[in-house]
């Protein structure tokens, strides 16, 4: 059934509904809007072969398996072979993944224009709902199951996106009845999980992003109430509203996607406690946990800053970042940064680790076998391998999913004035300016390249600004020609502001320069370095053993063979340097000793 405008309204029902000035209000806590899914097609480019590939490999899970933990526990006929690894009957999470899997298939679906996925989809959930039973139970038992909220929070994703994305006609309803079904397995009030393995594991403070939305969409006041509740005031956020860091000793990934609640709480509530929040949470993690990747949380634990923890990180551990799931949580903090941004100015660094994140974290990612393996820690140690979890379906199958296929939001931002460029990938996007439909393209090889051309399609001559994020990290400015018109010049970590009176063939060439630059591993350890060509992570490919303790006179002495190729002379062998992302079996190093 096609969701229409006024079922939709209908829907929702009164209690959803928001004075004029508040919906002001909250325009006004959102200055920069993400694009919806359906506006925005990657065309080439390392990120659109990621995307067709991942898409392509949940498109092809087999339905029965996804479902039959759930059927086994209704008491149904469960077809289909035993999924294994955390997801089964007597797994680590039975079924925990299912709604991030419904998840990732219905955005995919939604910007790809995929039927199938939006086919899967629907099948997914009607499988689903056959399960839950007169008391709308699903996979969750008290006497099985240590994280009735960790999984509760995943299938309130799933039946969000199949809602909102794939016109799933019952998804709204189904909401409310997983509500009542999970009631008594609630707790009264939030809770922190501290560290990696002590108890409680059940994480109720990342429950409240998807809780908010949830409330918006069924307008049933439960679902608030409890987003509230189980916000991480005075454990987490309250510490980081006052300028503190409750960061060291903290589990990694679920603190980190708790600030997206943070930043559903600040669009949704209107408190701008929540947005010092996570402006002060951006800054501790990428200047004090940040591995030059992007990645944090050795061991999934944040560390304490300046006691040179990172680099022991390197001696004493292979789990340095939880790749699919990290990534999630750091893009998603950028993003909503993005969006709430007051001042323009502010879009370069957020923008910056953004893209950082993208290339060389979940872009790096091992791909995933056809059985349940998938990649879960990036490792930065000398003569590292990328390896699948021991265990099959895990968490980070379930981030994977969604990371990917939100590549697309990534990209660009509706701005007060036009639109913001974030992301510089081969890509459209198509918009009304007004009352005029536009069309841009990007066309670009970068970051193999550094020019990227930009071509406006339009309706008729329209008045608009587009703003090109110039990142920091460039060597000089950037060179930008319109049309015809002399070049001009746009300093690194700036905002290039365009605003004329655009037409149909209109074309933009910004040229970024990009050259090597070493970054530290920690201020206590200045001779070990990652070696980075503007937003890229380069590791040496198949390098001999002792390369760890050679000092090399990095970057100075590369030369490059072919696109994304460089080598240097090693005691008589040749040094292959390479992205990151583009290593899938072979050994790597990615820290070394500079000169």
């Amino acid at each position: 059934m096609k969701l229409t405008r006024r079922t939709f309204l209908k829907s929702i029902g009164a209690a959803a509904a928001l004075p004029a000035p508040a919906i002001a209000a909250a325009s006004a806590r959102e200055p920069f809007r993400e694009f919806p899914y359906s506006a925005v097609q990657l065309t080439s480019g390392p990120l659109k072969r990621h995307y067709e590939a991942i898409h392509a490999h949940y498109l092809s899970l087999d339905n029965d398996r996804l479902l039959k933990v759930y059927r086994q526990r209704a008491g149904l006929p469960a077809p289909g072979r035993d999924m294994g690894g955390w997801y089964d009957l007597n797994g680590f999470v039975p079924g925990h993944s299912l709604g991030q899997y419904i998840s990732g298939l219905a955005r995919f679906g939604a910007s790809s224009g995929d039927e199938a996925c939006h086919e899967k989809v629907h099948v997914l959930v009607e499988g689903f709902a056959a399960t839950l039973g007169p008391d709308n139970q699903s996979i969750l038992r008290p006497e099985t199951n240590l994280w009735p909220c960790y999984i509760l929070d995943k299938h309130f994703a799933g039946l969000i996106n199949a809602a909102t994305l794939s016109n799933v006609a019952n998804a709204r309803d189904l909401l409310t009845r997983v509500l009542d079904g999970a009631k008594t397995l609630l707790p009264a009030k939030g809770r922190d999980r501290i560290g990696k393995k002590n108890p409680p594991y059940d994480e109720t403070y990342v429950m409240p992003e998807n809780l908010f939305t949830a409330h918006a969409l069924t307008g049933n006041p439960v679902f608030h109430e409890l987003a509230v509740r189980y916000l991480l005031d005075r454990e987490f956020f309250d510490p980081l509203a006052r300028g503190g860091n409750p960061f060291p000793g903290q589990h990694a990934y679920s603190h980190a996607i708790a600030l997206s609640s943070g930043a559903k709480a600040y669009l949704t509530l209107g408190d701008s406690k929540y947005h010092d929040v996570i402006q002060n949470a951006f800054t501790l993690l990428t200047t004090q946990q940040q591995f030059a990747s992007g990645g944090w949380g050795p061991n999934e634990t944040f560390i304490t800053p300046h006691k040179g923890e990172l680099y022991a990180a390197l001696q004493t551990t292979e789990d340095h970042f939880e790749t699919p799931c990290g990534s999630y949580a750091a893009t998603k903090l950028a993003r909503y940064l993005i969006r709430t941004a007051s001042d323009p100015r502010h879009l370069v660094p957020y923008g910056d680790n953004l893209e950082r994140v993208l290339y060389n974290t979940i872009l790096a990612a091992k791909m995933p076998d056809s059985d349940g393996d998938y990649f879960y820690y990036s490792t930065y140690s000398p003569n590292a391998i990328k390896v699948y979890y021991p265990k099959k379906w895990p968490c980070c199958s379930g981030t994977l999913a969604q990371t990917v296929a939100d590549y697309p939001l990534n990209l660009y931002f509706l701005s007060p004035t036009g639109i913001h460029i974030n992301t510089y990938t081969s890509s459209q996007v198509t918009w009304k300016q007004g009352s005029t439909p536009v069309k841009l393209t990007q066309t670009t090889n970068y970051p193999t390249e550094n020019t990227v051309a930009i071509t406006l399609h339009l309706g008729a001559p329209t008045t608009f600004t587009i703003t090109l994020r110039v990142p920091s990290w460039t060597p000089s400015a950037a060179s930008i020609k319109i049309n015809d018109a002399p070049t001009i010049k746009a300093a690194p970590g700036t905002l290039a502001t365009l605003r004329a009176l655009w037409r149909s063939g209109d074309r933009i060439i910004i040229t970024i320069p990009q050259d090597f630059r070493i970054e530290l591993i920690d201020e206590l350890h200045p001779e070990t370095v990652a070696l980075m060509r503007g937003p890229v992570q380069y590791a040496a490919l198949n390098p001999p053993t002792n390369l760890v303790k050679a000092r090399l006179p990095l970057p100075s002495s590369l030369k490059q063979i072919a696109p994304e190729t460089f080598v240097e002379d090693y005691e008589g062998r040749r040094l292959i340097f390479v992205p990151f992302y583009r290593i899938q079996n072979e050994t790597y190093t990615a820290y070394f000793t500079r000169a």
